[in-house]
């Protein structure tokens, strides 16, 4: 367990702290928001089946830990009287509770292959790690042909921890201009940043299972709140048609 989110150190020897039975709550308010992104204390409320009260007392102990931020809405548009209401997101420091526990490790053992084996041999690594893409995107398709291609691959994503949503694009001219894979979180964001190989790798896996070329317009690993591709539809193809713009966590 992180120990910014309420655990405390190895080997003290002391009292339980006051809010330690708040631990597995605040676990979820986290996880809640890394899997829908950044989100209202209304919404989370909502979604967790917690009262205002609750809530805003678990925010306000992430605040203060650094785990999340306070941010001002995307919409300029006001509800009602007031102001719109502050959206909560995780800070770095919040995506870390979810990262890999050995990423010292694996840079470590990154640094040993590049200096053994060179580019080809990291590049080689990437490409296995993201095998599951390839091996897993038939299957997907085959058992829920009604997933648009985005969706299958959020679908995927999701399996392996990188809680993945899909969007489609707003239209232009009566036509989508394709999907969005968002990945709220990426289990070696850590690592990619120094090792870019293993997101080249996954767009490349992508951009093969698909037959067409997809665009990374933001990652994680350099500092971007979620990871996303663009996946362009064919032109006058089915998906290319719709009309209904939406977003959707798909579920494993």
């Amino acid at each position: 367990m992180h120990p910014r989110l309420g655990e405390a150190g190895l080997g003290a020897v002391t009292a339980p702290r006051p809010d330690a039975g708040d631990a597995p709550t605040r676990e979820r308010v986290v996880r809640s928001i890394l899997e829908n992104g950044p989100s209202t204390a209304a919404a989370l409320g909502e979604r967790l089946d917690l009262t205002p009260a609750a809530v805003r007392r678990h925010l306000d102990h992430l605040l203060a830990e650094g785990a999340v931020e306070a941010r001002e809405p995307r919409s300029t548009k006001v509800r009602g009287r007031g102001r719109p209401a502050k959206v909560f997101a995780l800070t770095e420091s919040g995506h870390t509770y979810f990262d890999q526990q050995y990423d010292d490790l694996a840079v470590q053992a990154l640094r040993f292959l590049a200096e053994t084996g060179g580019e080809e041999a990291v590049k080689a690594f990437a490409e296995r790690r993201v095998a599951f893409i390839e091996a897993q995107f038939a299957d997907v398709l085959a058992d829920d042909p009604h997933l648009s291609p985005a969706e299958a691959l959020a679908r995927i994503f999701t399996r392996e921890g990188y809680a993945a949503t899909a969007r489609h694009l707003p239209l232009v001219n009566q036509q989508s201009a394709g999907e969005q894979l968002c990945q709220q979180h990426c289990p070696v964001s850590h690592v990619a940043h120094e090792f870019p190989q293993l997101c080249e790798a996954e767009t490349e896996a992508i951009s093969r299972v698909l037959g067409s070329h997809v665009q990374r317009l933001a990652t994680i690993a350099h500092g971007d709140g979620v990871c996303t591709t663009c996946i362009p539809h064919p032109v006058g193809s089915a998906a290319g048609r719709s009309t209904t713009p939406k977003e959707r966590t798909v579920s494993t």
